[in-house]
């Protein structure tokens, strides 16, 4: 992708690995940081007024789903990268369950080079672990980390052969790249759709219960004591998998875990308010209360790694069908921000430095981006401009997705993204 020379002048620089916010130019030169601080008159580069606002190195998110190949009516690489770029987000992570499934060198080369192709932000693949993600016999792993794979997944579906994961956390680990878990006892979901209590009894719907993700974390975190390797928890959702992640951490065990940022602001309570609403309907479940409070802490105390959206488009006529009937998943990479800031900023909970180190730093440590993630000179020029005193009301109908399956529809949020920029280059500009 073409690279380019910027100069954000006036605004506040967040740096979240030594937690500060000053004020500061930032300066890009041939898409690389170049100098963070005062900048002569005399630099003669395009220039974005940046006063009253916050530059934050560019968001990154480890987990979504654009849909392409296979199910472009829903999302396409086109679609989903314009969404990234709205939401401040210079890098995605791209998840392995397309149609056909990204199992080989050539369906991860096409994401690679479409993703090129668009260059609205860095797309970067997540291979499937087990062939047509079946859960049986082990990918082409490592022809697909020479085409450009930064990690393996079979998300939509658990890895439960417990052989099966033990050697893909084997093979894996010769790559430097972790294995991504949808941590999920199926035996225990089977027919569910949100999470197993008292609100899922009344209204007649499956439960899915919590302990089937427990289950699958302490039997792959159990994996981690004889293999040395990378496992990474995907949209982790409860108490349990958070203490385990923690004990796990406490132990120099090798993992990382992220969170959804409607995980960390609704909970099942949200369901039952709204009905038989399916835009409530995802997988992991909006879980309880406690659930929530304790995804939170785990923000807080460092033992979530990332905040990532798990962006998952269904088309409206989808999600129509019945809450039983509609597929799981929600949309998010548009209101990641305001979601974030408002589930964690606004209450208190987290400082804006720390709150931003879930969406920037954070992420890249996890995943070894190690160009990425600071607002430091060599570094890639990947920066996010926003206000987070601002705040506006979701309205999915103004979303840039080809799907509008939100659960905040009409829901102010606080933060807004005013422009986002990858490699120097202006890759989205919110009109005033």
């Amino acid at each position: 992708m073409a690279t380019a020379d910027l100069l954000i002048r006036g605004g506040r620089v967040a740096d979240p690995v030594a937690g500060t916010l000053e004020a500061a130019d930032v300066w890009i030169r041939e898409g690389r940081i170049e100098h963070v601080g005062e900048v002569p008159e005399s630099v003669d580069v395009p220039v974005v007024e940046a006063s009253g606002r916050v530059v934050s190195p560019g968001f990154v998110d480890l987990h979504v789903h654009f849909r392409e190949p296979g199910q472009e009516w829903k999302e396409d690489i086109a679609s989903g990268s314009a969404c990234a770029a709205a939401g401040g987000f210079t890098t995605v992570c791209v998840m392995p369950n397309t149609k056909p499934a990204l199992h080989d060198r050539e369906t991860v080369r096409y994401v690679v080079e479409r993703g090129r192709e668009v260059g609205l932000t860095d797309v970067r693949v997540i291979g499937a672990v087990t062939r047509d993600i079946a859960g049986s016999d082990l990918a082409e792993i490592g022809a697909m980390v020479e085409a450009g794979c930064v990690g393996f997944s079979d998300d939509g579906r658990p890895i439960l052969d417990s052989g099966v994961m033990r050697r893909a956390l084997e093979y894996v680990s010769q790559f430097g790249v972790p294995v991504i878990q949808h941590a999920e006892d199926c035996g225990l979901t089977r027919g569910g759709a949100m999470n197993e209590g008292a609100h899922a009894t009344r209204m007649g719907l499956g439960g899915m219960p919590s302990c089937a993700e427990d289950i699958v974390v302490s039997r792959d975190l159990a994996l981690l004591e004889i293999v040395d390797s990378h496992l990474h928890v995907a949209h982790a959702s409860t108490a349990g998998t958070m203490e385990m992640v923690r004990r796990a951490k406490a132990r120099a065990s090798r993992v990382t875990c992220e969170v959804t940022p409607h995980h960390l602001l609704l909970s099942h309570d949200d369901v039952a308010a709204n009905g038989y609403d399916a835009n409530f309907k995802m997988n992991p479940p909006l879980r309880s209360p406690a659930d929530v409070v304790a995804l939170i802490r785990a923000c807080v105390d460092g033992t979530v790694d990332a905040v990532a959206t798990d962006h998952a488009p269904h088309r409206p006529d989808e999600k129509e069908n019945g809450f039983a009937e509609a597929p799981f998943g929600v949309i998010g990479l548009e209101t990641a921000l305001g979601v974030t800031l408002t589930a964690l900023v606004e209450p208190g909970h987290m400082d804006l430095v720390s709150a931003l180190r879930l969406l920037t730093s954070g992420p890249c440590e996890a995943f070894g981006f190690s160009d990425r993630g600071r607002l430091i000179p060599g570094a890639r020029g990947d920066v996010t401009i926003f206000d987070p005193d601002a705040s506006y009301v979701v309205d999915s109908a103004q979303s840039l997705s080809r799907s509008r399956n939100t659960p905040f529809e009409g829901r102010r949020l606080l933060g807004v993204v005013h422009a986002t920029v990858l490699e120097g280059r202006v890759v989205f500009e919110r009109s005033e």
